[in-house]
């Protein structure tokens, strides 16, 4: 058994919190380069070279990427082997949260009440938790910073199991061209599949901190994320909607057994900054 005081996850989500903010994730520019090689017209060009260049004085000046620092969602994977002390679990991951916004001049876009007291909290708090017990004595951390001109462009969909795999394709290709240059793109897109319809919204926004690199060790979910990618990047909105080649950087998918009468599908769309961070303590 080994113990762990609940001041290292505050100080862990308090410097991921800095830090997704300011960093570009060295997949996403590389995939952003790649965008700026296959483009033709200058515009596009010219978008692609200037979301490169915000990477670069954003990291340099210390700065966030962008003034929407999002709201945070922290997912907290606790081995079984660890006894945590020192407080609560929950209270240290807002602290956390709450720190890393306030004394790092973030902005705070978290209100009270979603619709009688749409009054700011001033330090982008109560963020959203969710916990698992895995095996073994780690705490790992998984953190997102999301901003709503992408969130607000998601869907989720109960579909027939009659309307099958074109279903699925059609609700997430129509997601995303709906969303069109509004979740800034290039966009990287989550997507849930199966379980029950909050498990597939939970999974879609997860699936984005998926590394763009990494494949999905599901042939047939990996040959339908390189579809839909090729799908999608023909829809001609490319980078930050003045056309193009490159609409999406990645479609990412997570899928879970689901019951007999069920297709849930859920398409969580995100902007190409796709802020997040991996913390192991």
């Amino acid at each position: 058994m080994r113990e762990m005081n609940v001041s290292r996850i505050e100080a862990a989500v308090k410097q991921a919190c800095r830090e997704m903010a300011v960093y570009c994730s060295e997949d996403i520019l590389k995939r952003l380069k790649q965008a700026r090689d296959v483009e033709k017209d200058e515009r596009s060009i010219t978008a692609v070279e200037m979301l490169v260049e915000n990477a670069r004085i954003a990291e340099a000046e210390q700065i966030p990427l962008c003034q929407d620092t999002g709201m945070v969602t922290a997912y907290v994977h606790i081995g079984q082997e660890v006894h945590l002390i020192g407080g609560s679990l929950r209270e240290a991951v807002m602290r956390g949260v709450s720190e890393g916004y306030t004394e790092n001049y973030l902005r705070a876009s978290v209100v009270r009440d979603p619709v009688f007291d749409r009054t700011n909290t001033r330090d982008n708090t109560p963020a959203v938790l969710y916990c698992d017990i895995t095996e073994g004595e780690e705490v790992r951390i998984e953190l997102t910073a999301k901003g709503f001109g992408s969130e607000n462009m998601s869907r989720i969909a109960m579909l027939k199991p009659a309307e099958g795999l074109e279903g699925v394709r059609q609700f997430i290709l129509d997601t995303i061209h709906r969303a069109g240059p509004n979740a800034c793109p290039p966009m990287i897109v989550g997507v849930g599949i199966g379980g029950t319809f909050d498990q597939s919204a939970v999974m879609a926004k997860h699936a984005l901190l998926r590394n763009l690199d990494e494949e999905n060790p599901d042939e047939n979910y990996r040959a339908l994320e390189t579809e839909l990618e090729e799908k999608a990047n023909e829809m001609g909105i490319g980078p930050m909607g003045l056309g193009g080649r490159t609409t999406v950087l990645r479609i990412l998918i997570e899928h879970a057994p689901t019951h007999i009468a069920g297709l849930p599908c859920a398409v969580n769309i995100c902007c190409h900054a796709c802020r997040h961070r991996e913390v192991i303590l």
